[in-house]
């Protein structure tokens, strides 16, 4: 049965990589919206080194960033590639959450979440993975979030359809787990994606769920 497999390859993730908690005492959401946008098309290295860049000279609040000058932005995210775009849309989401939402992300969280994912998804820049980024992260709502390692790694597991587009994976993978588990399952699965079940050779031999692996190559 799917769902039993399903549980086995969460529980054995569980034990080999560190299982993450609820950390929504120290997310701040328009933080959280920021990293997110920074991180489109780019590495996580490249993430993290950019949005320091951008601490260091700015304030990460609404007000500073839409008073920013672009040029400035810009610097700050070039070591994250499409600066650019990235600068103008985080200068124009800063300027729709003051204008909007009082320069405050919090009450569009506490909306229920077809609503507050419907709002998040009218900001510019603000993609499906990026709605469901912080409204797992942030609000602990009941969404998974699928990058391009949860869409690989639970399509190869069988846990998604194989030809299934963002929808159908988020919704094949909430069907199977708990929403306590929401968040564990996605960052055990983007885990496994960086270690073993690779996008060119994946380590199938090494992998720790091999053995409830359908697409294995062993």
């Amino acid at each position: 049965m799917l769902k039993n497999r399903a549980e086995k390859i969460l529980r054995t993730l569980q034990k080999t990589f560190t299982s993450p908690k609820w950390t929504t005492s120290d997310r701040d959401p328009f933080k959280t919206l920021i990293v997110t946008i920074i991180s489109q098309n780019t590495t996580d290295k490249n993430t993290a080194k950019a949005f320091e860049n951008l601490s260091n000279q700015f304030q990460i609040t609404p007000e500073a960033l839409a008073n920013a000058k672009t040029c400035k932005i810009e610097e700050c995210l070039k070591v994250a590639g499409l600066y650019r775009n990235k600068a103008k849309t985080i200068k124009q989401v800063s300027k729709i959450i003051i204008k909007n939402f009082q320069g405050d992300l919090t009450q569009v969280l506490s909306l229920p979440f077809e609503e507050a994912r419907k709002a998040l998804l009218q900001l510019p820049g603000v993609g499906p993975k990026t709605a469901d980024v912080v409204l797992l992260f942030c609000a602990e709502k009941p969404t998974i979030p699928v990058d391009t390692h949860v869409n690989r790694v639970s399509k190869r597991l069988g846990l998604a359809p194989k030809n299934g587009d963002y929808e159908a994976i988020r919704k094949s993978l909430q069907k199977l787990y708990d929403p306590k588990d929401y968040l564990s399952i996605h960052i055990l699965l983007i885990s496994l994606g960086r270690t073993h079940c690779k996008a060119r050779n994946p380590l199938c031999t090494q992998c720790p769920v091999n053995m409830l692996c359908p697409s294995r190559h062993v």
